[in-house]
């Protein structure tokens, strides 16, 4: 046996190898053709194929992280927004994800994008404004019922972005500022209600109790007293100068 029949040999034996080992990784999964039919799944780990007559797809069961661009709808009450989400899925049936759909995730995409137009053209904007939440459960249901027959499990879907026309913002920035100015309104209302009920309820105090009044007036010298001003204001209750008034005036008649 001559070099060179020994190295075409080599050379047939390399390529039978090449063909026949195959490694599949834990996250991953081998569908299995035997002459073009499914037989089975394999993996992970050392995989050995016929060579020429089995062939192997693998499949990644990973989470996959997929964008949705962005999409121009029309909202319930006539509003154009821009909107765009991510969805979060995984495949659990390799077989199905590769018998039943062809590149099954350009398909989850393109689901994922009529599914986003169609649940916010039924939703009003205050609803996918500030229940954002429910708009996100219905997604992830929706779209996981398209998806169920490729072998894929929408886990969860979260709008990301919600853009608005400019003419719309400006007339929402106002609304807010409206509704600030009421609150700030009724806030001090009720502050001066409190604070007149408070001092009809000192009154009430006062007038049943006349020492009241004294103790306050000399709550008011001791404040007085510890001002830095040139002037002093300094007040004298009505009952110290009542005597007074009434030993004038009968002598005025």
């Amino acid at each position: 046996m001559n070099t060179i029949t020994i190295f075409a040999i080599v050379i047939v034996v390399f390529i039978l190898l090449s063909a026949a080992i195959r490694i599949v990784n834990e996250y991953e999964r081998g569908v299995i053709f035997r002459l073009g039919r499914y037989v089975g799944i394999r993996g992970p780990g050392f995989i050995l194929l016929i060579p020429f007559i089995e062939r192997m797809v693998k499949v990644d069961l990973r989470v996959v992280t997929m964008d949705v661009p962005t999409q121009e709808c029309i909202t319930m009450d006539t509003v154009t927004v821009k909107v765009d989400a991510v969805v979060y899925f995984r495949v659990m049936k390799p077989e199905d994800a590769i018998l039943n759909v062809e590149q099954f995730i350009r398909a989850t995409s393109l689901l994922s994008q009529t599914t986003l137009r169609n649940v916010v053209g039924q939703s009003e904007l205050e609803d996918l404004l500030a229940h954002r939440d429910k708009i996100n459960e219905k997604l992830q249901v929706l779209i996981d019922e398209g998806t169920e027959p490729w072998g894929i499990k929408v886990s969860m879907v979260e709008v990301r972005d919600v853009e608005l026309p400019d003419t719309m913002q400006r007339a929402m920035a106002a609304q807010a500022e409206a509704e600030r100015e009421r609150r700030a309104k009724i806030v001090h209302a009720d502050g001066e209600f409190q604070a007149a009920q408070r001092l009809a309820d000192a009154a009430k105090v006062i007038a049943t109790q006349p020492s009241a009044l004294q103790l306050r007036y000399l709550q008011t010298l001791g404040t007085i007293s510890t001002e830095r001003t040139n002037t002093i204001v300094f007040p004298l209750p009505i009952d110290l100068i009542a005597p007074l008034l009434g030993k004038i005036s009968p002598e005025k008649k």
